[in-house]
């Protein structure tokens, strides 16, 4: 099991088992993976381009891109699942949390290819982002989730999530986790 260093260091790349057999290799990304992450955008479906960006996306941001693969591990965590290709590897699932300012709290965003739906890979990922918001001592974890997707507030649901609708807007659901809750003083 290999692990990276620096702040990254408690993400260690490993296999993973899915409910089906199938196998994902999770590790952190790196810039070195903008071409595949490229490819996963081209391989989505409208709809699930819409259920991920919450609006029709046709063409990724390629600045916008590089320079949050570049700002990982610092200014947040990105966690992507692969698996062997005829090109190497494709990216068959991502998860990333972007740290607010304060560094306390952080939102995030997960994205699984069609072809590894439903097998459970969607919350091993969500799991491994927790756990290392939690290892870095963040306060507060929050997505922005639309109420179409189901299978997303379901996740969310099943590790703890509160869910709430958005104020103003019922067609987004904002779902909250408590991390690293505040000590309470002592004494009391």
């Amino acid at each position: 099991m290999a692990t990276t260093n620096g702040p990254a260091a408690g993400i260690a790349a490993r296999d993973i088992a899915l409910r089906d057999g199938r196998t994902v290799h999770l590790r952190a990304v790196s810039p070195a993976d903008e071409a595949e992450v490229l490819q996963t955008f081209e391989r989505m479906s409208d709809e699930a381009r819409y259920m991920r960006f919450m609006r029709v996306v046709r063409t990724p941001d390629l600045q916008r891109l590089r320079e949050a693969l570049a700002s990982f591990p610092e200014a947040g965590i990105g966690l992507v699942a692969t698996v062997p290709a005829s090109d190497g590897l494709d990216i068959v699932g991502s998860a990333v949390a972007v740290f607010s300012p304060d560094r306390t709290t952080c939102e995030f965003a997960v994205n699984v290819a069609s072809s590894h739906g439903g097998v459970g890979l969607a919350t091993l990922l969500m799991t491994a982002l927790i756990d290392e918001a939690r290892r870095r001592g963040l306060k507060e974890m929050e997505g922005f989730v639309l109420s179409q997707n189901h299978g997303m507030l379901g996740v969310a649901k099943r590790l703890g999530f509160r869910i709430a609708y958005e104020p103003g807007d019922a067609s987004v659901r904002v779902c909250r986790l408590t991390l690293n809750p505040p000590e309470a003083p002592p004494g009391g």
